[in-house]
């Protein structure tokens, strides 16, 4: 028997958990709200308690005026059978049981080894942006930004107001796809002032596109960075290297609960049901899109779970909209061909196994690594490895098992 029982369960509490479970509950569903961080509002909103962006707060709000439940600092790490969920938090592990279950998983940032990645102080941008909103101090530091996509400006944003010392920001998308994506960007007026916005505030920190770093250097922590533009190759000493090639989607729970896959992400319905019946998936797990798409994928997939299907087609028009801007942002910003390069024979590709890319190079596939290398079997379970793995050889994880997060013995046993 379950612990506890909901209409409807939401996996993940950023932009898309929140419209799904605000949605939900307001359609008379009795819904429970998942999520690994102390506060709702995932990457994107993450701020201390009263000091949410203002669209974040309208989705807290609306949240708790429909007594949607908060489970904080819980991981869903098992399907031990047919609707239902294990999880587990910092007093132990408890089931839940569903009607209706929405992944809202979201992504994490994909990175790409080079020689000196794993070196201290080198990160993700949105790794970077996530510690400083935590509390790291970043005011005077050295940084420079690097990778593909428009989190790298929202990034540099947030570091050249906090005081840091912005060097460079470095894109690996050629001048001419971004010209064609601020075209693009007329037909989005909301978004056009959003990117206008993001370069004003960036006057005079350089941007160079078909840029990126090639290694970094230091000792005990990173010192500088060498980087490469066309035939030119120059070092510039910095405290940190926040660098990120865009984002993968977290689909390891819906491949857990046999969800069909797409080339984006998890494949949905237009009513954002999977493969499984009952489940559904909305944001950045069925592809990467940006915050309006996530919010409107929420929406539709909470009004479904509860069964308001009328309710959830007044919603298809702005996703569609939404969904030809994500269109475009990956064909401006996908990694090139030149990065699958800068790893070496000898570079760490798994960082929890040491496992250097030679020695993936040298199996046949992903199962064969996995076995003969340990890469993907650390801590992290191939979130870091596995994007990484799959750009530079194509293979793709071909199975997940429980736990798909790291869980205590107790927890397991219960099981």
């Amino acid at each position: 028997m379950a612990d506890r029982a909901y209409d409807v369960v939401v996996i993940g509490a950023g932009p898309a958990g929140l419209a799904a479970a605000s949605r939900a509950a307001e359609s008379g569903a009795r819904v429970a709200m998942v999520d690994d961080n102390p506060n709702p509002g995932g990457q994107i909103w993450r701020a201390a308690a009263g000091k949410s962006p203002k669209e974040a707060a309208r989705w807290l709000q609306a949240a708790e005026a429909n007594k949607v439940e908060w489970i904080a600092g819980a991981r869903v790490f098992a399907a031990p059978e047919a609707n239902r969920v294990a999880l587990e938090t910092l007093d132990g592990g408890y089931e839940l049981e569903y009607r209706g279950l929405i992944l809202a998983t979201g992504a994490r940032e994909r990175f790409l080894p080079f020689p000196g990645w794993t070196l201290p102080n080198v990160m993700g941008a949105g790794g970077l942006q996530a510690l400083a909103k935590s509390g790291l101090p970043v005011e005077g530091k050295k940084i420079i930004i690097a990778g593909s996509g428009p989190l790298l400006l929202a990034v540099a944003k947030y570091m050249r107001g906090h005081g840091a010392d912005l060097r460079l920001i470095a894109e690996q998308a050629p001048q001419a796809k971004l010209l064609a994506f601020g075209l693009h960007l007329a037909g989005h007026p909301g978004k056009l002032v959003q990117a206008v916005g993001l370069r004003a505030a960036l006057l005079g920190v350089p941007y160079l596109t078909s840029c990126w770093p090639v290694s970094a250097q230091g000792s005990d922590k990173l010192e500088s960075v060498t980087l490469r533009r066309g035939n030119n190759s120059w070092t510039k000493p910095c405290d940190y290297l926040a660098c990120g090639f865009g984002l993968i989607p977290n689909v390891e729970i819906a491949a857990l609960l046999g969800c069909r896959m797409s080339a984006t992400g998890v494949a949905v319905d237009e009513y954002q049901q999977t493969s499984v019946a009952g489940v559904y998936s909305a944001g950045e797990a069925t592809g990467i899109g940006g915050l309006e798409l996530a919010l409107a994928e929420g929406e539709i997939a909470g009004y479904a779970a509860a069964g308001r299907n009328d309710r959830a087609q007044s919603r298809f028009r702005a996703r569609n909209s939404y969904r030809r801007f994500a269109e475009a942002l990956e064909q401006t910003f996908s990694p090139r061909e030149e990065l699958k390069s800068l790893a070496h024979d000898e570079t760490l590709v798994c960082r929890c196994e040491d496992v250097t890319l030679g020695r993936v190079r040298a199996c046949s596939g992903w199962r064969e690594a996995k076995l003969h290398t340990r890469c993907g079997m650390g801590p992290c379970q191939g979130r870091v490895c596995g994007g990484a793995v799959e750009f530079l050889t194509g293979w793709r994880a071909e199975s997940v098992r429980p736990p798909v997060f790291p869980a205590r013995i107790e927890s397991l046993a219960r099981e």
